[in-house]
């Protein structure tokens, strides 16, 4: 019987944030087209007028860009505690500025964290219900945290899902980016699959 280090057969995996993800868009010096945030936001006042912009940098040339967030926009259109968090580089507000951004490079900023050191999928004799979390919206290949999480090979995992032992709430190859549930069930196990939700 496979040795467990979670209670009652459930585990928590979590996607951990490792930094911010590179921002596609081209660099109007060398035209490489990833930026990456310099942890500053820029507001200039003209008046009772204001801009504001995140300030990104080349990840080539290293040249600095500007980002508009808001412009020419009255001063008492804005809440006064987040112009503050503006003008202090709140890196909260950086990070909500740059995950706003309408295309994003995610890669090497996750890592997978599980507590099964001593489960094995392939052999384990009874269903262990998996909850996935995500500290960042990264749109991650459902396939790719199975082999992280199980520590196995694609080809070992497309079987797992064949025959049931994995039972999932969306497809292999789909991006999930949002908090779901899973179950690896024993070899005779026809529990019903979990469920969960997920974003494409």
């Amino acid at each position: 019987m496979s040795s467990l280090r979670h209670a009652e057969n459930k585990s928590l995996w979590v996607v951990r944030e490792l930094g911010l993800p590179a921002i596609v868009r081209t660099c109007v010096s060398c035209r490489t087209d990833r930026h990456h945030a310099t942890g500053k936001i820029r507001v200039n006042a003209n008046g009772k007028q204001l801009d504001v912009w995140l300030l990104v940098g080349c990840a080539r040339c290293d040249r600095t860009s500007k980002i508009p967030v808001h412009e020419r926009v009255h001063v008492s259109a804005l809440d006064h505690d987040r112009l503050v968090r503006f003008e202090h580089n709140d890196p909260a507000v950086v990070r909500e500025l740059v995950h706003a951004q309408p295309r994003l490079d995610w890669t090497g900023t996750w890592e997978l964290e599980t507590d099964l050191s001593f489960y094995d999928v392939e052999k384990a004799d009874q269903p262990l219900d998996v909850f996935v979390r995500f500290e960042l919206p990264a749109p991650i290949r459902v396939e790719k945290l199975l082999t992280e999480g199980f520590g196995l090979s694609r080809p070992a995992v497309k079987r797992l899902v064949d025959s049931g032992r994995i039972r999932l709430p969306l497809a292999p190859d789909a991006r999930a980016r949002a908090d779901f549930t899973f179950q690896s069930s024993g070899p005779n196990s026809h529990a019903p699959g979990p469920s969960g939700s997920s974003e494409k």
